[in-house]
C-alpha cells in the first residue's frame, strides 16, 4: 500500500466505524421492544425460556390428510401462543413433520407444554340410556356403535360413537363462572351451522344426556331440558381460572390435525439465565482486559495500535450480529471471547515479522511493507482454515452452537480487516506525518532458539499414543454413559434447593417412583443438583421432590429433554461435522501446499480431536453439543498454528537457503516459536477467563478448549512438522 492510498483508506475506515456504531449501540435489546430495529436479542439460555422441537404424528392419518398436517399444526400452535401472551415467540417448520418453537421468558413449562401439545378435540355425543348395553360394555362386550368413556365425576359412561358437533362448529370460547358452584367454566358460541345443528339436536333429545368430550375425556354430561336455539353451550369441570383460560385459548385456536410429540425440550429458568449473563459479561471483561494489558505491555506502542484494532473488531462483530438479527447465546459470548484471543494472532504474526525485518536494519517503511507482505499469506491461510470449521459448524449445528459458529466466523473476518488493513493504515498515516521513526518492542526470546525439536519426535509419538489410548480406554469403559442427553437421549434436570439436600435421601425418594437408576450429581459446593433420567420423567420427579421435601423449596434452573430419534440425528450430524471439517481442511492444505503437508496437518488434527475427547472421558465429563463445538474449534485453532509453520517452511525452501529439508523444518519451528508462544498465551488468557468466570453451563466447553489449546500447540511442533521429515523421501527433499 502507498501513502497515496490513505486518501481512500482513512475515509473507508471512518465509514465502517460510523455504520458499526449505528448498528451496535446500544448492542442489546433483550425484549425486542426498542425503537430501533436489528438489535441483538438474548437467547433462551441468557434470557430464560423454552425451546421445543415438536413432531407431528401423522401415522394415523390418511395419506391425503397428512400432506399439510404440519403446516396446519404450526398455525394452530402459533395462534395458541399468540393468545398465551408470549413476547417475541419463534415458530418455524423444520422438514416435513417438525415444528421448532422458541418461547423466551416463559417459566411455567408445564402450563406451556399443556397449552401447546393439547390436541383439543372437542366432541358432543349422546349418552346411551340402555342399562343392558352399559352392563355389556362393563363386561368387555361393547355394543356396536357405542364406546365406554371414563368420567371423573360420574364414573363410566356409554356414549354413542357419532360426534354430533365438534370444535369446528365453535366460533368463540370465553371464560365465565357457572351458576351452581360459582366456579370457572368455558362458554362456547357456535357458528351459524353449529347453532342450527345444536338447536335440532337438543330439540330432538329432550330428557337425554349430552356429553361434552374433550380429548377423549368426558368433561360434563348435562341433561337436555329443552331446545337450545341460542347456539350457546358451556363446559364445566371444576377448573382453576388458569385451566379455564388455557382451555378457552385452545378451543378458539382449534384442534390439532394430529398429536404433537415433544422430541426435544430445552428449558432455562430466569435465574440461571441471569447468572449466565453476568458470568458471560465477567468472562468477556476479564479475557479482554488481560489481552489488552498484555499487548500494551509487550508490544508497547505497536500493542496500543493492536488494541485499537481489537476494540474495532468487537464493534464490527456486534454490528454484524445486530445487522443479521442474530440471537446472542452463551456459546455466542464464548465465541466473542475466543475471537478476542484469536484476533491478536494476526497482529502477533505481523509484529514478529516486523521485528525480523528491523533486525536486518531496513528502514521503517520498508520493514512495514515486508512485514505485512510476508505475514499476509500466513494470516490468510490460517484464518481461512479456521473459517472452514466455523461454516461447517454453522450449517450442521443447531441452536446455540450455530450462534457460536456465526460469532466466530464474523470475528475471524473482522480480525482480518482490523488486524491487517486498519493497523497498516494507522502505521502508514503516522509514517506519512513523520511520527513513526522506530517501534520498540519487548523480546520474549532475545535470540532465535536453536533447539532440535525433531530429535524428540519418536518419544513424542509414543507419548501421544499413550495419551490417546488412555482416553480411548476411558471412553470405551464409560460406554453409553459417555454421551450426554444431546446424543444419548433422555432428560437432564438441574435444581437449585434452598437448603442442602442429601443425595442418598433423594435417590431413595426417586426409587419409590421407579427412577432410582437416575444419575444424581451435585454441582460443586452449591445446593444445585443435576439429575439425568429417562425421557419425559421430569414432571414425575419434580412432583415427587415437592412431595417428599416440602420444607426445602427448589427452583428449576434448566431442563434438557431429547428423544432417541433426535439424539441419533445429532450423533450423525456430529460425525459429519468432524469428517467434513477434516475433509475441507485436507483439500485446502493440498491446494495450498501438497499431499505430504496435508497428511501431516490431518494427522495433527486427528491427534488433537482424540486427545480432547479422551480428556473429556478421563475427567468424567460428557460429550455434548457444546463439547463438539469446542472440538471443532480446536481443529480450526490447531490448523491455524500448523499453517504458520508450514508457510515458513515453504518460504525457506523457495528462498534458496542452503539447508537440508530436516534443517528447514527445524529452523522454521524455531523461527516461529516466539509467535507460537505469544499466540498460545493470549488465547490461553481468554479461555482461562471462560473457564474461571464463564459459569457451570459453559465449563465443559472451556475445559475442552484448554486441553485443545495445549494439545494443538504441542501437535503442531511434535506431530505435524516431524511427519514431513518422516514422510517417505522427506529427508532427501
Amino acid at each position: 500500500m502507498t501513502t497515496q492510498s490513505l486518501k481512500w483508506r482513512v475515509p473507508l475506515i471512518a465509514a465502517v466505524i460510523a455504520v458499526c456504531l449505528c448498528y451496535a449501540i446500544p448492542p442489546i435489546d433483550p425484549d425486542g421492544s426498542g425503537p430501533k430495529q436489528g438489535k441483538i436479542k438474548l437467547g433462551l439460555d441468557l434470557l430464560g425460556g423454552m425451546q421445543l422441537v415438536l413432531k407431528v404424528d401423522t401415522s394415523k392419518l390418511e395419506a391425503r390428510a397428512a400432506e399439510d398436517a404440519a403446516a396446519r399444526a404450526m398455525e394452530i400452535v402459533r395462534n395458541r401462543i399468540d393468545q398465551f401472551g408470549v413476547s417475541e415467540p419463534s415458530i418455524q417448520q423444520q422438514g416435513a413433520d417438525r415444528i421448532l418453537v422458541q418461547l423466551p421468558g416463559v417459566s411455567d413449562r408445564e402450563r406451556a407444554l399443556e397449552l401447546i401439545g393439547r390436541t383439543a378435540l372437542l366432541e358432543f355425543k349422546l349418552v346411551s340410556d340402555d342399562e343392558t348395553k352399559l352392563k355389556e360394555a362393563g363386561e368387555g362386550k361393547t355394543p356396536e356403535g357405542t364406546r365406554l368413556y371414563k368420567s371423573e365425576d360420574e364414573g363410566e359412561l356409554l356414549l354413542e360413537d357419532k360426534a354430533l358437533l365438534t370444535g369446528k362448529d365453535i366460533s368463540d370460547a370465553q371464560v365465565n363462572f357457572e351458576s351452581q358452584y360459582n366456579e370457572p367454566a368455558v362458554s362456547l358460541s357456535l357458528n351459524a351451522d353449529g347453532a342450527k345443528i345444536f338447536s335440532e339436536l337438543t330439540g330432538a333429545n329432550v330428557g337425554r344426556r349430552l356429553a361434552i368430550v374433550l380429548d377423549d375425556k368426558v368433561q360434563s354430561a348435562p341433561v337436555i331440558n329443552e331446545r337450545i336455539p341460542s347456539g350457546q353451550a358451556q363446559i364445566s369441570g371444576r377448573f382453576s381460572m388458569e385451566q379455564a383460560n388455557d382451555l378457552a385459548i385452545v378451543l378458539r385456536a382449534g384442534a390439532l390435525p394430529a398429536p404433537l410429540i415433544v422430541e426435544e425440550e430445552r428449558s432455562v429458568g430466569p435465574s440461571l439465565g441471569k447468572d449466565s449473563v453476568q458470568q458471560g459479561i465477567r468472562a468477556t471483561i476479564w479475557g479482554f482486559s488481560a489481552v489488552v494489558a498484555f499487548m500494551a505491555l509487550y508490544y508497547l506502542f505497536a500493542g496500543v495500535i493492536a488494541n485499537v484494532a481489537l476494540f474495532l473488531n468487537i464493534l464490527i462483530t456486534l454490528a454484524a450480529l445486530s445487522y443479521f438479527h442474530a440471537t446472542l447465546t452463551l456459546p455466542g459470548i464464548a465465541g466473542i471471547v475466543l475471537t478476542i484471543g484469536m484476533a491478536v494472532d494476526a497482529n502477533v504474526l505481523i509484529f514478529e515479522r516486523l521485528r525480523e525485518e528491523r533486525q536486518l536494519n531496513k528502514p521503517m517503511s520498508a520493514s512495514l511493507t515486508a512485514g505485512y507482505r510476508k505475514a499476509f499469506v500466513t494470516i490468510l491461510d490460517s484464518n481461512l482454515t479456521t473459517l472452514i470449521t466455523a461454516i461447517i459448524l454453522y450449517y450442521i449445528g443447531t441452536g446455540p452452537v450455530r450462534g457460536f459458529a456465526l460469532t466466530l466466523a464474523v470475528g475471524i473476518l473482522a480480525s482480518m480487516f482490523t488486524g491487517v488493513f486498519v493497523t497498516r493504515t494507522i502505521f502508514d498515516l503516522l509514517l506519512a506525518k513523520g511520527g513513526l521513526k522506530n517501534l520498540r518492542m519487548l523480546h520474549f526470546l532475545k535470540q532465535t532458539p536453536r533447539l532440535n525439536y525433531l530429535k524428540f519426535r519418536r518419544f513424542c509419538y509414543v507419548l501421544s499414543l499413550i495419551v490417546i489410548l488412555a482416553g480411548a480406554t476411558a471412553f470405551i469403559r464409560r460406554g453409553p454413559g459417555m454421551f450426554g442427553v444431546d446424543f444419548a437421549g433422555g432428560s437432564m434436570q438441574e435444581y437449585r434447593f434452598e437448603k442442602p439436600l442429601a443425595i442418598e435421601a433423594l435417590r431413595k425418594s426417586l426409587t419409590e417412583i421407579g427412577h432410582g437408576t437416575a444419575t444424581i450429581q451435585k454441582v460443586g459446593d452449591t445446593n444445585q443438583i443435576i439429575l439425568r433420567s429417562s425421557l419425559h420423567s421430569e414432571s414425575a420427579i419434580a412432583a415427587k421432590i415437592k412431595k417428599d421435601f416440602p420444607d426445602n423449596p427448589y427452583e428449576v434452573l434448566r431442563i434438557e429433554s431429547v428423544g432417541p430419534v433426535v439424539g441419533k440425528e445429532l450423533k450423525t450430524k456430529a460425525l459429519w461435522a468432524f469428517v467434513l471439517s477434516l475433509g475441507a481442511i485436507w483439500i485446502y492444505v493440498v491446494y495450498r501446499f501438497d499431499f505430504r503437508y496435508a497428511f501431516g496437518a490431518i494427522l495433527s488434527l486427528f491427534h488433537d480431536g482424540l486427545v480432547a475427547v479422551g480428556f473429556v472421558a478421563l475427567t468424567g465429563r460428557e460429550m455434548s453439543i457444546t463439547v463438539l463445538a469446542a472440538v471443532l474449534t480446536i481443529l480450526g485453532y490447531s490448523i491455524n498454528d500448523t499453517i504458520v509453520i508450514f508457510d515458513r517452511i515453504r518460504e525457506r525452501r523457495r528462498s534458496g537457503v542452503r539447508e537440508t529439508f530436516e534443517e528447514a523444518v527445524n529452523n522454521s519451528v524455531n523461527l516461529t516459536m516466539s509467535r507460537t508462544i505469544l499466540t498460545s498465551f493470549t488465547v490461553l488468557l481468554v479461555v482461562a477467563a471462560l473457564y474461571g468466570f464463564g459459569g457451570e453451563v459453559i465449563n465443559d466447553f472451556a475445559f475442552t478448549m484448554l486441553v485443545g489449546l495445549v494439545s494443538g500447540t504441542y501437535s503442531t511442533v511434535y506431530i505435524a512438522a516431524p511427519v514431513l521429515v518422516d514422510w517417505p523421501g522427506g529427508r532427501k527433499k
